[in-house]
């Protein structure tokens, strides 16, 4: 399958708005974001350009109020005003206390002094959306979505129709993911059983949740960690455990 033809299977990637009063870092950070595995938009100063802020629909603001306003806090108060609940990142080209500080301090998610570093920043989104998302009730990335609301998962945008274990055994799996999960640890967590009973529960189940998560997909998910337990990869490059 093509690159374009699996992001769109997968749904696109999330939406980050950047804006920095000199075109040439947000241009910057946007295509170190953009290599990331983001979609990225450069956006005007918020004076003037507020509409193009509000009808955007981000996942998360990456925003420099330093560079152009006398009043940064106000910004940020802007800033968190539009980005409502998704995250508010704040930039600043000075790697200043006194200025993540007063973004923090304005209503800001996190503040980071970039000083020419957009891995860092870029890692640092990484890190808001998904805990964004699993605030929101979600777990999963690339390919899988699991909403712990409505008990829904999907794989490349197909539905996954799982009964109660076997739904467990995947959000406890997607919890910690390319990390191998104990048998016992899973006994616990599904079962509620704190010592191991010498039965198949456990296999007989993953055996299933293998039936519907990875048949019929290019490659698999659920793998058995000899000596360990299971674990779910989360991307295909993944060497075996």
């Amino acid at each position: 399958m093509e690159q374009s033809d699996r992001r769109a299977a997968t749904g696109p990637p999330p939406l980050i708005g950047v804006h920095h009063a000199i075109a040439a870092r947000a241009h910057r950070l946007a295509c170190a974001l953009e290599a990331g595995g983001f979609r990225a938009m450069c956006l005007p100063p918020l004076a003037g350009g507020g509409r193009v802020w509000r009808d955007g629909c981000f996942d998360l603001l990456a925003v420099d109020p330093f560079a152009e306003s006398h009043d940064p806090a106000g910004l940020v108060g802007l800033a968190r005003a539009i980005a409502a609940r998704r995250p508010l990142l704040i930039l600043s080209d000075r790697d200043s206390r006194a200025d993540r500080m007063l973004a923090l301090a304005a209503g800001a998610d996190d503040a980071v002094g970039w000083v020419d570093d957009p891995a860092e920043v870029v890692a640092r989104i990484a890190g808001l959306v998904r805990r964004s998302r699993m605030a929101a009730g979600q777990l999963g990335g690339g390919e899988l979505r699991i909403d712990l609301i409505d008990r829904r998962v999907e794989r490349a945008g197909r539905e996954i129709r799982l009964p109660l274990r076997e739904f467990d055994l995947l959000a406890n799996l997607a919890r910690a993911p390319d990390r191998p999960v104990s048998r016992v640890a899973l006994l616990r967590a599904v079962w509620r059983i704190d010592f191991d009973p010498g039965t198949n529960r456990v296999e007989v189940h993953m055996s299933r949740l293998r039936a519907k998560v990875d048949r019929g997909f290019a490659w698999p998910m659920l793998c058995t960690v000899k000596g360990q337990g299971y674990a779910l990869r989360s991307r295909p490059e993944d060497p075996p455990f």
